[in-house]
């Protein structure tokens, strides 16, 4: 993701670590906020769409988090822990979005799968049977009751560890366990967990959404200098 689309003249900063990029965007390079973005994309829609159940309002509360972040980066205390900073700022983006469109509320019904976006990162060799896999795990998790479907979406499709997943949700480390092993009992009667390997391409957030994602999110900024 961040590899193929971050923009050419910010490639040179890639190695720099998050309290860096933080510490350089507070002394005025703002377009330095598009690293960010790109660095955190996947991981906040993921978490946001595990809350909410719903695409376009996840992508509609992953904007709003980086507004809001952008406007209190000064409040950010690192240099460590900025993924768990956005995280919670999004939590907050998410119960703001999901009040105001009345859909704070668990989805049991299996989606339409014809109505499930389409991944752009899908080659012509992607097979039917493989996006069949993807469409049919990402409907398993999305009947998952939310506090499982939050947690398996933080420990097993974004690999953080159960410390970083408790410290996350407010909660303690046995109860991140509990409710990834039910959370995993649970899709073992719907799905075969070998789907799980699909884990980066599960609710991906990649090519023209995360570039519009950081257009949007400039735009709104009033920011043009990240060209």
């Amino acid at each position: 993701m961040t590899a193929n689309n971050l923009n050419a003249n910010l490639r040179v900063y890639e190695t720099l670590s998050d309290g860096e990029v933080v510490n350089r965007i507070r002394a005025g390079d703002l377009p330095l906020f598009e690293l960010i973005m790109r660095r955190y994309n996947r991981r906040l829609f993921r978490y946001l769409r595990a809350i909410l159940n719903d695409d376009c309002l996840a992508q509609d509360a992953l904007q709003e988090a980086y507004l809001n972040a952008f406007r209190y980066l000064d409040q950010f205390r690192g240099p460590d822990g900025l993924g768990a900073w956005l995280m919670r700022i999004a939590s907050r983006s998410a119960i703001k979005i999901g009040r105001k469109e009345a859909r704070m509320r668990l989805v049991d019904t299996i989606q339409d799968p014809d109505q499930l976006p389409a991944d752009e990162t899908y080659g012509p060799e992607t097979t039917a049977i493989h996006a069949e896999m993807i469409s049919k795990a990402e409907r398993a998790i999305d009947r998952l009751p939310q506090d499982f479907r939050v947690v398996f979406m933080l420990r097993e499709l974004e690999g953080m560890n159960i410390g970083e997943t408790a410290a996350v949700l407010g909660i303690k480390p046995a109860t991140v366990k509990t409710r990834l092993h039910r959370a995993k009992n649970l899709l073992r009667s719907r799905i075969d967990l070998s789907a799980e390997k699909l884990g980066a391409q599960v609710y991906n957030f990649a090519g023209e959404r995360c570039d519009a994602i950081v257009e949007h999110v400039f735009s709104r900024l009033g920011s043009t200098s990240h060209h």
